[in-house]
Formats: C-alpha cells, structure tokens, sequence
C-alpha cells in the first residue's frame, strides 16, 4: 500500500519532535484530512505509510500538536500530483496516529490505526492542510440468523485463502479466528486481500454489513480460484517432465483458463482463420515463414494482452496486400490513343511519348520502363494524364500525395515497436489499389521537405530504381515487397527543388501553357459540360457561345493551365442557374456583352502600348511556375555621381544581369552615339515592376540593355517587340530556359515580334503551332542585333531630350 510518491516502508530514523505553532482554529466537528494514493486504510486496522507532500506533512504535524484523529481519503486518479477536493473520494476512515518518524533520509512515516468510517460534508479549509465537516459512521451491531452464515462462511474462506499462501503469519490467523463482529471480520478480510484499491474503496462506501460481507466474499472466492490454479501449475511445473510434454501441459492449462475466460474457442477459431487466409494470400516463402512465425506468437498471447492487438493488425496487413500477380489485359494502342485524345486536347508531343511508352510496355512487358515525371504549372492536366494512362493500360490508379511530406516513415513505414505504427504511403496505396500492377501517381514531387525526422526524397531513390525497388523493405513489415511491376508516374511544378539523384531516375517531360485557342477548344469540349453538370444544369436550357468564352480567356484569367477559367465558366453558368430556376427564363444563351454584367470589369488589359511609348522602357518574357509572362523594363537616369539603383525586388543573379547591361552600354557609347560623360553625370534606376513580387535570373539581360540603350539614345523600344536572352561582357547573347512558356505568353499577350536567342532555335519546334503563327522571331547572336531589330528612329524631341 502507498500514500503520496512513496511505497510502503518500515518505520526507521527518529521520532519527529513537536513543533509548537498556533491552533488550527477549527470546529469541533471538523476533521482534517490526509489524501493518499493507491492505499484504503480500513477500521480496527493498523498500517504504515510514507507521505511525501508538503500539505500532507503539515496535516500530520498539526494532527500531533493538537492530538487530533485524521481522516484518510484515498484520490479518484492516482496520478494526480496536487489534488483539489473534487479529486477525493467522499468516504474514508478515522485514524489515529501512533507513530510519526522521519528518517534520516529526510522520508516522513506514519502508523495509522483505523477508527471508524466517515463520509465528508463539506471542505472547510484547502491551504496549509485540508480540512472538512464530516459525519462519522458508527458500524451497526444487528445480528441476524443470515448474517451469522454469511461471518461463518467468510472466515472459512479467509482460513481457507490464508492456506494456500506459501507464508502467513500467525497473527493475521488468530485475529481473523477471534473476529465477533460481522462487519470487523469483513473490513480485516478487505484489508488484507490482494484486489484493487478501487474495490477495497466500494467495500469501505458499502455501509450494510450484510453486502459488504457478501462483497468481501465474491473478491475473496476469486482470489481463491487464482489461488488453487496457481497452486496446482506450480506442481505440476516441478514433476520432472521433458520439455515437449512440459509444453504440452502449459497449452492444456492455458487452453484451460482460456476456456473458463470464454476465450479458448474463439481463439482456435481465428487462428485457424487466419491460418487459411495467409495460405491463400500467395506470399513468397520468406515471407509466409514470417508470417506463420507471428501467427503462432499470437495463438500462445491472451486476448487481453496489449501485443496481441498488434500482431493482428500486422497479419492483417500482409494478408490483404496483393503479393500475387493479377492478369492483365494486353495494351491496345489504338484505344489508348483515343482515350488520351478523348480526355486531352493537344499536349500533341506528350500524348506521343505516352503511347511510345504503352507500345514498349506492351511489347516487353517484364522490361524495367522508365518513370515518367510530368513537369508543368498548375490546371494543365499532368494528374489526369496518369489516370489516362491506367485507363489506358486497364490498371487501377492510386494517387499518392507527397506535397509537404517530411517525415522518411510516410514513404518507408513505422517500426513495430512504436504505438499506432503502420506502413509508408507507398504499401498503403498499394494495399488500395489491390494489384501489384497498378499504375501509381506520385502527385507533387517537388514539395517533399526535410525535417528532424529524415530525408523522404532520400527514401524515395529505393521505391523509384528499377534495380532495387523488386525488393523494397518497408519498416513495418519487415520484408520483401516486389514494386517492379508498378507503374510509377511523378507530377511536379518545377526541377528545381527535386534532388539530383531523385531526377536522374526519372524520365521528365514537360507540360507547358496552353494558347488561347487551344483554351477555347477545352473550354467547349470539357469544361463548360462539367460546370453544367455541376450546377444542375442541362445543355438545353444553358449556352455560352465561343466569342463569350474568349472574352473570358482574354480578360478574365491569365495562367497557364484553365483551373481559373473553370471557375469562370462556373460563375458565369450559376448566374444563368439563378434564372433558370427561379422561372424567368427556360433557356439561357450567354454573350460577351453578359460576360462584362456578370463577372465585372476585365481585369487583364494590354499595357505594352502604354508602357513603351517613352525610352528607356523594354519589354521582357519570364518564366514562372504557372507558364510564362511578360514583364517590363523600365530605366531613367537623373542627374548625379553614375550610382546605378536597382529596385523591384530582384534577386542577385538579376541585379548582375543589370550590372551587366550598363556595363556593355558604357563599352559601347561610341557606337552607339551615346555621349560618355552622360554617364559620370547621372545616376541610373532601373525598376522590374511589380515591386512585391521577387525576380530573379539572367533572362532579363537583353530586356536590360536595350531599356538602357533605348534611355542614353532616346530611342523608343517598339511596342509589339518582347525579347529575352542572357547576355555576356563581350556582348554576346546566351540561350535562356522556358522559350515554349515566355512565347506562349508574348502571343497571348498580343505581341506580334519576340526576339530569342539564336541558340535556343533547337526549343523552336517544342513552341505550340498557334503560337508561332501569331508571332515573327528574330534570333540574335549578338546585343547589336537587338539594337537593331527593337529600337525605332530617333525623333527630334528624342533627341533633345537625351542631349
């Protein structure tokens, strides 16, 4: 028994000498209380305790000084570290104490002897020490012909209880032989009977004698049980037997108690259960061998143990894992084609890669494929392309999504050992689909992140090398699992954030932004019938001609893919629903003139015209996750010391190329009839709006130096010019990436020239053909070819301007 932090020990040390101190002050029928934990001292009992609290100690010694009784009552939860009176029972005993010691190891102990029971009132008092009104208890002294059986049945039991124990003291003997009162005998029995300090609290509350014996004797009947079946395993553990009939007898006995539990045949039943679904499952040898191995481990565990539920959750998940490999049905090229032409429009390159990698699969079906990674901004269908191609295949699709993970057991799994474990993402979507031949979409590649707990993009090397995933080990189940057969396709927006040795097992492609026809084409054939469909609406009584929808790509989205222009198309349709079903009309037809009504005023407008109409203003191309954009270059020079300011937030690699710039116009002002000391003479601020948006790369250097050429000549850049490039000291014009996105954007934008490097004409034939219909290219090798194409006459305001 305990009370407070401390076991119970025997007294030692000295015997604390009385502190003198003031009165407690308390009424007569006050009593103060000591809380204790795990222990429920019983009347006429006498038992040592060890208190450790401070409040606890200060309620014993103030007990003392005044020769009060206290009153023992045991916590409702025991690991309560500072208890409130709501966490008291309201039931204790009276005790005196005999004894106060404290030992030299600065431990307080108490002998306590119970008085009689008392239930609380009210707390009067919480601080030094509780305190409360209490009623005590006296104990009935009723004897009846049933009460005299029940007291001659409950010492039987006790006598019979205490010999079965291998040691009792005489005393405890005697004392229960010599108990007259029924409730004294119950109380002893409770006492010293091996239950919980829960259930000696219930016989304490249980003021009738009569059911508090008929308790003390189904606890103590129990222990007796336990008493003769331990009793009789002990000799039959000590008969000299060899080990196989040993461990025959230890299953006979558990198979005994699990009988009288009710848990023997349910138990057999489930094993054997379990025993036919793993024969069934297929496994390789090593893993059945393991699997067996925990299916006997589980057999010999009682139900109630706590490994017992996780073994069975981990012979549940290699059962159901599919280790055997379905037949699949042969790749039918042609429907493959039409399926990827029935869900895509355009994406002509791509969807010829994708049927090139069907006719290679179907052609050599046990050939380790290459993983295919389709990189591209967001809306431009790189996930419906894998389900696409499990259509395709005739596979199930399973979609993992690996946007944010950080942790290395999402991929690889939890051991074992931890609570709540269970394998990675990988086994689990594998257990989804069903099929060891499915087709998996690693869905945002590139937001994988690191933290304390591992690398995931390192754990994702085994799962994607076709040389080592045949045997991929996850963590929580400890074996073999064969992902050659899986079919791995990895989305991502960007390359730069996905490790080298992660991109080096993939095969990339790469989606770029759609033009506006081929939008308008999407829009007609996908999108407004899923927005229809959405919105409870019918062909029928909804129609948005093609001149509405351009509106709407033109001057309502500007992205890459058309998750925006859906959302467009929605709003526009719900419009239409409201009256539709409100009655005021059966068929609506949406136009351009409602499109300005319902969504508002554009929010996209041409400002190339505006923007360049002065020198020293330059229109660029930029690449950014969601497709290509155009963006401007402005300079202006006043008067100053030659200080070069740069702002827009541009990044350092930018703040060269425009360090650069400068530096090739200031080599060249003599070609360029620019005169030097303009530059000694004034400072040059260069500004990429927007400014709240970071920028950053060397693509700008041509933009740069033609805004800057155009600023000292005082000649105006043309405005349906854009152009992009890096550029060097010398002068020459570097290959940029993104050409397919930055010329998708200048036609969309309604430029008519752009200016690429002359190095980039191998990305002219990955530019969509709408694109280069719009658009004439001029390739430049060196700056002064830009001079040249992109710089209009100098007017004579021009030139006194820059004079």
């Amino acid at each position: 028994m305990s009370a407070d932090n401390d076991t119970l020990r025997a007294d030692s040390g000295t015997e604390a000498g009385a502190k003198t101190s003031q009165p407690s002050g308390l009424p007569s029928d006050a009593l103060i209380i000591l809380p204790v934990r795990n222990m429920v001292l019983f009347p006429e009992t006498v038992f040592p305790v060890t208190i450790g609290r401070e409040r606890s100690i200060l309620a014993a010694q103030q007990a003392l000084r005044e020769e009060r009784p206290v009153g023992v009552l045991m916590q409702q939860v025991a690991e309560v570290a500072d208890p409130a009176p709501i966490d008291l029972h309201r039931m204790g005993t009276v005790a005196s104490i005999l004894r106060y010691v404290t030992a030299p190891d600065g431990s307080h102990h108490l002998v306590l002897q119970g008085k009689r029971r008392f239930s609380v009132i009210n707390f009067i008092r919480e601080q030094p020490f509780f305190a409360a009104r209490v009623q005590q208890i006296e104990e009935a002294e009723t004897r009846t012909p049933e009460i005299e059986a029940r007291m001659i049945h409950l010492r039987q039991q006790a006598l019979e209880a205490l010999q079965l124990l291998p040691q009792v003291p005489q005393e405890l003997i005697a004392t229960i032989q010599s108990a007259e009162s029924p409730g004294l005998l119950a109380d002893l029995v409770a006492a010293y009977l091996d239950i919980t300090p829960h259930d000696k609290q219930e016989i304490l509350e249980t003021i009738d004698v009569t059911a508090r014996m008929q308790k003390a004797a189904r606890f103590l009947g129990q222990r007796i049980e336990v008493l003769r079946l331990t009793q009789e395993i002990g000799r039959q553990t000590k008969a000299s037997l060899d080990e196989r009939q040993r461990e025959v007898i230890l299953r006979e006995q558990m198979a005994a108690i699990q009988r009288q539990l009710g848990e023997g045949e349910g138990k057999a039943a489930e094993a054997a259960e379990l025993s036919e679904a793993i024969a069934k499952a297929h496994m390789p040898a090593e893993v059945e061998e393991t699997a067996r191995k925990e299916l006997r481990r589980y057999e010999r565990m009682p139900e109630a143990a706590a490994e017992a539920g996780m073994v069975r959750t981990y012979l549940d998940w290699l059962i159901e894992l599919p280790w055997a490999l379905s037949e699949s049905k042969p790749i039918d090229i042609a429907e493959a084609r039409r399926i990827l032409d029935e869900d895509h429009f355009g994406l002509e390159k791509i969807k010829s890669r994708i049927v090139e990698y069907l006719a290679v699969r179907k052609l050599a079906p046990d050939s380790k494929a290459p993983i295919l990674c389709f990189v591209g901004p967001p809306g431009v269908g790189k996930t419906s392309l894998g389900q696409s191609i499990a259509r395709a295949m005739g596979r199930p699709f399973v979609r993992v999504s690996l946007g944010g993970v950080h942790d290395e057991a999402e991929i690889r799994g939890h051991r074992r050992t931890y609570i709540g474990a269970l394998p990675g993402n990988i086994v689990q979507a594998i257990r989804k689909a069903k099929s060891r031949a499915s087709v998996m979409m690693l869905d945002e590649i590139d937001k994988m992140g690191r933290g304390i707990q591992g690398d995931p993009s390192a754990a994702m090397l085994e799962v994607l090398d076709p040389e080592q995933n045949s045997t991929f080990r996850d963590n929580y189940l400890g074996v073999p699992f064969d992902l050659s057969r899986v079919v791995f396709i990895a989305t991502a927006n960007m390359l730069d954030t996905i490790p080298g040795p992660l991109r080096d097992r993939m095969e990339v492609i790469s989606l770029a932004g759609y033009t506006e026809n081929e939008k308008l084409q999407i829009a007609r054939r996908y999108l407004v019938r899923r927005q229809l469909d959405a919105n409870g609406l019918k062909p029928e009584q909804v129609e948005i001609d093609d001149e509405a929808l351009r509106h709407i790509i033109h001057d309502f989205t500007r992205e890459a893919g058309v998750r925006s222009l859906e959302r467009e198309i929605g709003r526009a349709l719900r419009h239409a629903a409201v009256r539709v079903a409100e009655g005021s009309a059966s068929t609506v037809r949406i136009t351009p003139a409602d499109i300005t009504t319902i969504l508002g005023a554009p929010r996209f407008e041409s400002e190339v015209a505006m923007r360049t109409s002065v020198p020293g203003v330059a229109t660029g191309l930029a690449w950014t996750p969601v497709g290509g954009d155009i963006l401007f270059i402005e300079a202006t020079r006043t008067p100053g010391k030659g200080a070069l300011i740069l702002t827009g937030q541009l990044g350092e690699v930018m703040r060269e190329s425009a360090q650069a710039a400068l530096s090739i116009v200031k080599n060249r002002a003599a070609l360029l009839g620019i005169d030097a000391d303009l530059f000694q003479k004034n400072d040059v601020h260069i500004h990429v709006p927007a400014g709240a948006t970071p920028k950053d790369g060397p693509s700008a250097g041509v933009a740069m130096f033609t805004a800057l050429t155009s600023l000292f000549t005082g000649r105006t850049v043309r405005n349906d010019t854009a152009m992009t490039g890096e550029i060097s000291l010398r002068g020459l014009v570097l290959p940029v990436g993104g050409i397919k996105e930055k010329v998708v954007a200048a036609a969309a934008a309604g430029l008519t020239r752009v200016m690429l490097p002359a190095r980039n004409r191998r990305d002219y034939e990955d530019i969509p053909e709408d694109a280069r219909n719009k658009l004439e290219f001029i390739w430049l090798e060196k700056v002064d070819d830009a001079v040249a194409a992109a710089l209009e006459a100098k007017s004579a305001e021009a030139a006194t301007a820059a004079e």
